[in-house]
């Protein structure tokens, strides 16, 4: 038996169904650069005022945040500045909602020479103290922080060399405790008697002998130049394995720093 088909009805019913009618197509691409959008609204609303994700590509802050580290900082803890949104416009000056940070916070702040790097470090005196480091022990205001010699920091480089590196722990007399290197004798062991001016802070990385602080180049940080407080660690890499090596991944992975808060 045999079946004829009319071919001018076939084609009609075929380019029924392959074509999509143009105002249809208009819609569904005003829906998808709609949910685009709220999308990106979203993102910018966390990224300015909840969270702001950063990662560690220094040795500064080591041991409490090594090299290959990702962290969350908290972009409300300090209140808002114009830091807090993306390329730091000048819309306005000083800070909306301001909250006193704590002498022992880990900052995220923006490099007062330029206005625009993004550095990480400890925040160590606040507005008129007076800072100090003599052979090697930092001074506020003409007293010794609490420090204490313990288990040497054991580092492996990415060639397998290891290196047992000095390790202190500070205590500041609020109760905030953490842990320093002490790697060898430099320039900033010894320094002048800083005085913090009002509105500013002094700040010093963890890796007391590798760090650019408030010692040398980074000098006083303005409030204004706070960006957030570090808060979580949430991933973590020694950068052993590159994107492309994805049977190496598990093994690079420091999973025990996963989901860490940060002292």
């Amino acid at each position: 038996m045999s079946v004829e088909v009319n071919e001018e009805s076939a084609d009609k019913g075929q380019k029924n169904v392959q074509e999509t009618p143009q105002p249809q197509r208009q819609s569904l691409l005003a829906e998808n650069v709609k949910t685009i959008g709220y999308a990106l609204l979203i993102a910018l609303f966390i990224r300015i005022f909840l969270f702001q994700p950063f990662n560690i590509p220094s040795e500064s802050m080591k041991p409490t945040l090594l090299v290959g580290d990702y962290l969350f900082v908290s972009k409300f803890a300090y209140g808002f500045s114009r830091n807090s949104i993306p390329f730091s416009p000048p819309i306005f000056s000083g800070r909306i909602l301001a909250s006193r940070p704590e002498r022992g916070d880990v900052v995220v702040f923006k490099y007062p020479p330029d206005g625009h790097t993004d550095y990480i470090k400890r925040l160590i005196g606040m507005p008129g103290d007076k800072i100090q480091m003599i052979d090697g022990v930092l001074h506020i205001n003409g007293r010794a922080v609490r420090r204490e010699r313990i288990k040497d920091f054991i580092s492996v480089d990415r060639y397998g060399r290891i290196e047992s590196i000095p390790q202190y722990r500070e205590t500041f007399t609020n109760g905030v405790s953490y842990t320093t290197l002490d790697s060898r004798v430099s320039r900033g062991d010894n320094t002048v008697v800083f005085t913090v001016p009002p509105n500013h802070y002094f700040m010093m990385g963890d890796n007391r002998d590798n760090s650019s602080d408030s010692r040398f180049d980074v000098g006083y940080v303005p409030f204004e130049n706070f960006v957030g407080k570090a808060e979580v660690l949430f991933f973590s890499t020694d950068g052993s394995a590159k994107v492309w090596q994805f049977w190496r991944w598990f093994s690079a992975m420091r999973w025990q720093r996963f989901f860490t808060a940060i002292q």
